[in-house]
């Protein structure tokens, strides 16, 4: 099967030029002026006026499969991620039962592989049951096919405990993400303590709770060696301590969500539990120091926290509602039209940040560059017209997102894994 896309502007090899991409077994041939093997192709696919990138790369997503795929399975999950224009995914593992053993990190494996609409990379737990101090089987997790470790939705709450994890994961050469969160200094909070937790009655969580646990594993990255990933970090306190952190030498990196870089607190609607999440939406000082920490580079990629839910799992209640919003389907237009057609950072460094960074810095091979002789994952975006969000488009089985009804640019027109049409725009 052989595939040409013409006359897009393709990103490749850090510049933005106007060529055609030729696809052949699922692989990148060429790229450059391929006029003259349009009559040898099966399939031209036309994306004049259109961003031809790589696929995007999410190393956070939650696809609940199994244990809770009434919110979400790997087939829908998938199919959203495509709908986004990402072509791999990191899944995260709290699923029940949680992938903690070598045999069940198999298992998953196997079920990515046969379920999902794109690549799917899995997650381990780093702890048994993604709770508790018992490491799971680094070395053997690992073997089983896990790229990395993470109790995400969860901090590690005994400093030991993370020593001893970084130790392991080091002679593995796993990655540990963490979720940072310290459990005794949360005093019941639902959303960040601050003038809007004030305005709604509601109990609010210090950031402290984050930026006293990256300082703890900040200490242990650099005496482990281990190679530390902060998850969805969302404070001022934090970013500076990953900025010293790095000039020391620390083997630092961390995602944003793009619901952290777009929104604050003081946008949190009275009842409506589409703006609560873990770690909690900040103050406007914290979400512009994350904007600021794309630019000056703190921030080292974007990962969605894909968290799906069902409508009862988000009642006019943020006290007793579940956290997390969708973001798959949104990601990428939201952030091009509020980050870069507000001139705050470039297209490339977008495309960098969702793309080549993350695949880079976790290792996963193939995935985030459109080069020659790379898979032919590909997304294939409309720059050029303005749509709205609507919630009837959602491939997710979760609506829950703050950003339904927004007016964007940056339209996923069709997305390519290994060269085969995994998502296409409806056309109207």
């Amino acid at each position: 099967m052989k595939s040409l896309i013409q006359n897009g502007t393709v990103y490749t090899n850090g510049q933005l030029i106007h060529a055609d991409v030729l696809i052949a077994d699922g692989k990148i041939k060429a790229i450059g002026d391929l006029a003259d093997v349009a009559g040898d192709v099966d399939q031209v696919i036309d994306a004049t006026d259109k961003l031809v990138s790589p696929g995007l790369v999410d190393v956070h997503v939650h696809y609940r499969d199994p244990g809770q795929t009434q919110k979400e399975t790997i087939k829908t999950g998938s199919a959203a991620a495509a709908h986004g224009g990402f072509t791999t995914v990191g899944a995260m593992p709290n699923v029940d039962p949680t992938p903690d053993t070598p045999e069940r990190v198999s298992h998953m494996v196997k079920r990515n592989q046969e379920d999902g609409l794109v690549h799917i990379a899995q997650y381990s737990t780093i702890t048994t049951g993604r709770a508790g101090d018992e490491l799971v089987d680094i070395a053997g997790v690992k073997k089983a096919g896990a790229f990395a470790l993470s109790n995400d939705g969860s901090g590690i709450q005994t400093a030991g405990t993370m020593y001893r994890a970084m130790q392991e994961a080091k002679k593995a050469g796993l990655p540990i993400a963490a979720h940072v969160e310290d459990n005794s200094l949360l005093f019941g909070g639902v959303i960040n303590e601050g003038k809007r937790a004030h305005e709604l009655g509601v109990p609010g969580a210090p950031s402290v709770t984050e930026s006293s646990q990256v300082a703890r594993d900040l200490v242990l990255a650099h005496a482990t060696g281990a190679q530390y990933h902060i998850c969805h970090i969302s404070t001022k306190e934090s970013l500076a301590m990953v900025r010293f952190a790095k000039k020391h030498g620390v083997n630092v990196t961390c995602e944003a969500a793009p619901h952290h870089l777009l929104l604050a607190d003081k946008e949190i609607k009275a009842g409506d539990g589409n703006y609560k999440m873990n770690p909690p939406l900040r103050d406007e000082k914290d979400r512009q120091a994350l904007v600021q920490g794309l630019v000056n580079g703190t921030v080292d990629m974007i990962a969605t926290d894909h968290a799906p839910h069902t409508v009862e799992d988000k009642p006019h209640d943020l006290c007793s509602c579940a956290n997390g919003i969708t973001g798959s389907e949104t990601a990428f237009s939201e952030l091009y039209t509020k980050l870069v057609m507000t001139g705050i950072i470039t297209l490339p460094r977008l495309l960098d940040l969702m793309s080549a960074n993350p695949a880079d810095i976790f290792g996963l091979t193939g995935a985030g560059h459109l080069e020659p002789g790379k898979p032919a994952d590909i997304a294939i975006f409309d720059l050029k017209h303005e749509y709205e969000i609507k919630e009837e488009d959602y491939q997710s089985k979760g609506i829950n997102s703050p950003f339904t009804g927004d007016h964007v640019y940056g339209e996923t027109v069709m997305t390519l894994v290994d060269g085969k049409v995994v998502y296409e725009r409806k056309e109207d």
